[in-house]
């Protein structure tokens, strides 16, 4: 039977190192070439347990939480933009010593904004770029729906507080079928986030554009590829082939999961990351 959640976020404790941007909360585990898992929105680095517990023979798994979440520092803009967080996560990387090349970014939903941006930054050192059902952000839509999706979240946000918003939405970010302590887990991760760092998270979905971020990635960029379960209501598997599609890369389903697929799909997570893309050599 696998280790509880409980057990791993014991396992895998919560680190903090200092950067020039301020401090940086995360978690790491093993040796080996830098992989970099990025948050979404209402989570935090304890949704990648499952991910830094069983990849760690091969990689150094790193999961941070995100400026404004947990004990890392903010970002300074209170409307930021996704260079303003891939900024950060080099910002990391390097005061660990692990921001030369090699790196596999990862992100999940919000955080497939970040994984881009910071690709786009350093396209040499990146080895291949991972998106987990990802949020295209609104940049795209009428002002009034941008504005309406920004301003509905953050209602909730400010009506419910983190906890009853939690209990709201937590069971949307998993399939029906999911396991009871995942639900838990993903309640107890949402419950958690800081509502000014949520708050700024919010305004980066309202202004997002991962088509253009990943448009801008050179010819020899990274290797992208684009991952979902078919049970996610959140980012549904058409939106995520879509990104998929216009960016010109391969869709991969990951099964009957929900939007928290890190979790629910952990053994197809952990396969997608531990072997090759599509036309990629080990």
């Amino acid at each position: 039977d696998r280790p509880s959640l409980d057990a791993l976020d014991a396992r895998h404790p919560v680190q903090r190192i200092a950067t020039p941007a301020g401090t940086v909360a995360f978690r790491r585990a093993g040796r080996g070439p830098a992989l970099v898992l990025l948050h979404g929105i209402g989570s935090a680095s304890g949704s990648w347990l499952r991910q830094i517990d069983s990849l760690s023979a091969q990689s150094t798994v790193l999961a941070w939480d995100a400026p404004g979440y947990g004990a890392t520092t903010p970002v300074r803009s209170p409307q930021p933009v996704a260079a303003d967080y891939g900024a950060r996560v080099w910002d990391w990387l390097d005061a660990l010593g692990l921001g030369s090349g090699d790196v596999t970014l990862v992100g999940h939903s919000l955080g497939a904004l970040m994984a881009a941006a910071a690709a786009g930054q350093r396209p040499a050192a990146v080895r291949r770029l991972v998106l987990l059902a990802p949020a295209r952000g609104y940049a795209r839509a009428e002002p009034a729906e941008r504005e309406r999706r920004r301003d509905e979240r953050l209602a909730t946000l400010h009506s419910l507080g983190p906890a009853g918003m939690a209990q709201r939405r937590g069971a949307a970010m998993l399939s029906p079928e999911a396991r009871a302590d995942d639900l838990e887990w993903v309640r107890r991760l949402m419950a958690a986030v800081d509502p000014a760092g949520y708050t700024q998270a919010t305004h980066l979905l309202a202004g997002g554009d991962l088509d253009a971020l990943l448009a801008a990635l050179p010819p020899e960029g990274p290797p992208v590829v684009v991952a979902s379960g078919s049970a996610d209501t959140i980012t549904p598997p058409a939106a995520c082939e879509a990104v998929a599609r216009t960016a010109g890369c391969p869709y991969i389903p990951l099964g009957p999961a929900g939007h928290v697929c890190a979790l629910e799909a952990a053994e197809a997570v952990n396969r997608l990351l531990a072997e090759p893309l599509p036309g990629e050599t080990a």
